[in-house]
């Protein structure tokens, strides 16, 4: 029987759950560092292990050079369980999975695309319709939908932050990710494969407003 270092809590996760999480996650790091969305030392991203820990990226590594002794264990409430110091942005995603239990992956990176366009729009959302490319998000069946996306204003306190796109989501305003003004974006899914469908598709919309903007003249 397996517990936390205080042993306190039984771990319903595996040693192999841990191992699929890891190279899952090197995998996708490696994928989106060479797309140039995770620069220099920048971007987390995590696994849910069971419904009391997570594995996510260490502090202060390059996502496209991950090795396995980076990703490290966490519980919900962003506690480290090695000695490993975790990203200081680690609530972002805890407290997701506090609020869904049946998110299983959270992505965070810092693409171009996110960090031009939540500085160009001054209202604290963008929204998308039209785009044939909007069913990419889970429970989206046609192009007719309005996709919001909320933009939130940059800051050093992580609590703050949290609790802040916590309550926008318990407003039940239909969100597979948000933005953080000068920062990037946050997304999520029930899995990796549906967190990274939702980035990708969340990165093509905030590239065609870019260039429908610039062919416009408002860049």
């Amino acid at each position: 029987m397996n517990f936390d270092l205080k042993g306190l809590v039984k771990l319903t996760y595996s040693s192999e759950d841990l191992h699929k999480a890891t190279y899952s996650i090197i995998e996708t790091a490696n994928f989106l560092d060479a797309k140039g969305w995770t620069p220099a030392t920048s971007s987390n991203f995590s696994v849910m292990l069971d419904n009391n820990y997570c594995a996510i990226t260490v502090s202060g590594k390059h996502k496209g050079k991950l090795t396995p002794d980076d990703i490290m264990v966490v519980d919900l409430k962003g506690n480290p369980q090695d000695d490993k110091k975790p990203s200081a942005e680690t609530l972002l995603h805890t407290s997701l999975y506090a609020w869904d239990n049946s998110l299983g992956c959270v992505l965070h990176t810092h693409s171009i695309n996110s960090t031009i366009l939540s500085l160009l729009i001054n209202e604290s959302f963008w929204q998308w319709q039209g785009y044939e490319l909007l069913k990419a998000f889970s429970g989206i069946s046609t192009h007719e939908s309005v996709v919001k996306m909320p933009i939130f204003e940059n800051t050093q306190d992580i609590g703050i932050l949290a609790e802040e796109v916590i309550n926008y989501l318990k407003t039940d305003i239909p969100c597979w990710g948000y933005l953080i003004r000068g920062h990037g974006v946050y997304t999520w899914g029930k899995d990796m494969a549906s967190a990274l469908r939702h980035l990708e598709a969340i990165e093509y919309l905030m590239e065609c407003e870019l260039k429908i903007m610039n062919i416009k003249g408002k860049l």
